[in-house]
């Protein structure tokens, strides 16, 4: 599936004039204030939700006001959906999505009713999946874990990968697992704390790139068998993203989107999808991991687009798949 924007430039223009002449509905209120819920303080997806929230301000001349919560990960922003009413957005994987729409893995038992209403809007930077260990090595294998002390952080999709992965590839009880946030991988780190740490953002990530200014680091590199056993995506990270690697490190990725529910309004979905593609270029100028985000990415969203969010895809002439519409 290829998604084609035809001729959005025009387009946008053409959208432009018809919101400044009033054609295009805005909701009553001049200012649409919405929650975005993301990751923790510090990481990649949490500095992206601050690039986001800028973006789509400018977007949506101050229309759209996005104010980014800090956030233990992708399932308790998958399960404040429960309580949340309104103008609520947040980040998670559509797997994820799919385990809480059915009750299962980390939400079962949770009534999942107000699951099903969440409504997709658009894909950022897929989580890409870092194993992290002391040394000068610059690349391994993840064998090289087996009786090391490692952090892999808590309630995290990292953290979930991070122990499927040990099992998977016989190195389960074989690694010493730290108990502490994975905020505190660099630090630990370079104290000698820990020997590796997992983490899983878009490249290249902050806390990442931060160790390696700390400490020398290796970074695991999986083979192409053993990412078709994961059945994750294969990623490639390039040589030279991170000091001391030279050469490309295979891993692991998983898509993100951009969800809300069913209580928001059309016209705010609508703003904020727009605003968001409309700003993607200047994005990608102002961070390397938007670049890798693309309208294809869709294809992967495993629940309906937001009527408002759809609105826009098929005024911009995007080729969607059926599943999302």
């Amino acid at each position: 599936m290829r998604a084609c924007f035809c001729s959005l430039d025009r387009l946008i223009g053409v959208l432009s004039i018809a919101l400044a002449l009033g054609m295009v509905a805005l909701p009553a209120q001049s200012q649409m204030r919405i929650t975005y819920k993301s990751a923790l303080e510090g990481t990649a997806y949490y500095q992206m939700g601050t690039e986001l929230a800028q973006a789509i301000r400018l977007g949506s001349e101050g229309h759209v006001i996005l104010t980014t919560e800090e956030s233990q990960g992708s399932v308790q922003n998958i399960q404040e959906v429960m309580t949340r009413e309104g103008r609520y957005v947040f980040t998670a994987p559509p797997a994820l999505v799919a385990n809480a729409m059915a009750g299962e893995g980390a939400f079962a038992g949770h009534s999942h009713e107000r699951f099903a209403a969440i409504r997709g809007l658009f894909p950022i930077p897929s989580l890409t999946m870092h194993f992290v260990m002391a040394g000068d090595d610059g690349t391994t294998t993840i064998d090289a874990l087996r009786g090391k002390h490692v952090l892999i952080g808590r309630g995290t999709f990292s953290a979930g990968e991070a122990a499927r992965y040990f099992q998977l590839f016989g190195l389960e009880g074989k690694v010493r697992l730290a108990d502490a946030s994975i905020t505190n991988g660099p630090e630990a780190l370079r104290e000698g704390r820990i020997d590796a740490f997992v983490t899983a953002s878009s490249f290249p990530t902050p806390n990442v790139i931060e160790t390696a200014s700390l400490v020398p680091i290796t970074l695991v590199s999986f083979t192409d068998e053993q990412i078709a056993q994961t059945g994750a995506v294969r990623q490639v990270i390039p040589g030279g993203t991170y000091p001391g690697i030279a050469q490309p490190v295979a891993t692991t990725s998983l898509p993100v989107m951009a969800y809300t529910t069913e209580q928001m309004d059309a016209d705010t979905a609508y703003l904020l999808t727009k605003a968001f593609w409309e700003q993607k270029a200047a994005l990608s100028e102002q961070s390397a991991w938007w670049e890798s985000v693309t309208s294809e990415l869709l294809a992967h969203m495993n629940t309906p687009l937001h009527p408002g969010a759809l609105r826009y895809y098929d005024e911009a002439g995007a080729e969607l798949p059926e599943h999302v519409r």
